[in-house]
């Protein structure tokens, strides 16, 4: 007579349970790329040729540098379980002051390149002070930034008075139509803070922290890691990109104002999201975020030259916003549920 053994039966089937498991969660990792070769795929075909043409990869090269920007900040934000509203504020901040600084219609201040730093810099208090505010004053993440969105602008409206300056300088007026390799400068600097951040991730103890504070901080605390410094450290990398942002988006514009930030907060949301980073924080992380930026920025593109109106467009790339947070939300449901 055959026994059954009862135990083996049921290790056996939570066996293929996690093997399961582990297969629905490797394709949800890999869904981003999917839908963005579908993107392609689908506007290739409606588009013509001209959708993969070389003039068109530059602009949409060149039209995801600065959103990929201002994304790559708010992903560890994100990644830490938090949120940064601060984004239009502090990017059209740093874009006004920097133009103000260097050679301009309005001021007679040439500080050239160093401007940018100047700028940056100030971003980089302001993230900080947003992250002193959130940790050691119990602010919530989004009360914090949502009030410097408003100091930030305050700042960058008062540092040019009511009167937007042109930049002048040479160097920087020729930097948005220069390139290299055939590829345009500005997306060179959005390419570089993609590898820096890449590196931080990756390589550092610091990106670690990142995730393990996302997950759970009582584990990282428990072992000596403060979490107090890292989720200062994120607000304060994510001010240091949000004004690379804005210094983009000055020197793009050739101008410098208070709306270089306006409208770039959602977006940037929606392609961290899109790109697969939890809003519960500790999973995702840049190599999403890149994935997420070019699927709305090919949807974009492809939207415009069909002819699609802009506030169709609008509405799409809300729908994409609310398909994508509603995985997200069930992904995170079966994570807690193992």
């Amino acid at each position: 007579m055959i026994k059954l053994n009862p135990a083996a039966s049921i290790t056996e089937e939570f066996a293929e349970k996690v093997r399961n498991e582990n297969r629905n969660d490797r394709l949800m990792k890999l869904a981003p790329i999917f839908v963005l070769i579908a993107l392609v795929m689908v506007f290739t075909a409606t588009c013509g040729v001209s959708f993969i043409s070389g003039g068109n990869l530059l602009n949409i090269l060149n039209q995801m540098a600065l959103p990929l920007v201002v994304a790559l900040g708010l992903t560890f934000v994100i990644m830490l379980g938090s949120i940064d509203l601060s984004i239009d504020g502090t990017v059209g901040m740093a874009g006004s002051l920097f133009a103000c600084l260097v050679l301009n219609s309005e001021f007679g201040t040439n500080l050239g390149l160093m401007g940018a730093v100047i700028a940056v810099g100030t971003s980089m208090l302001c993230g900080l002070a947003v992250g002193l505010c959130h940790v050691y004053l119990k602010i919530p993440s989004f009360m914090a930034s949502f009030a410097f969105m408003y100091i930030c602008k305050g700042i960058g409206m008062v540092s040019y008075q009511g009167h937007p300056p042109t930049i002048q300088d040479p160097f920087i007026k020729a930097l948005p139509t220069a390139s290299f390799l055939g590829i345009p400068f500005i997306t060179w600097v959005a390419i570089a803070m993609f590898a820096l951040c890449y590196f931080i991730q990756e390589r550092t103890a610091f990106g670690r922290h990142i995730y393990a504070v996302g997950t759970n901080e009582s584990i990282p605390r428990s072992v000596g890691v403060s979490v107090e410094r890292v989720k200062v450290g994120v607000f304060t990398l994510a001010g240091f990109l949000f004004g690379v942002a804005g210094v983009i988006g000055a020197i793009r514009l050739g101008q410098g104002q208070i709306a270089i930030g306006a409208g770039k907060m959602f977006p940037a949301q929606a392609a961290v999201v899109v790109g697969g980073t939890s809003l519960a924080g500790g999973k995702g992380g840049v190599t999403n975020t890149i994935v997420g930026v070019l699927i709305m920025t090919v949807l974009d593109n492809g939207l415009l030259v069909l002819g699609v109106n802009p506030n169709i467009r609008t509405g799409i790339q809300g729908v994409i916003i609310l398909v994508s947070v509603i995985l997200t939300v069930a992904r995170g449901a079966k994570v807690i549920s193992k």
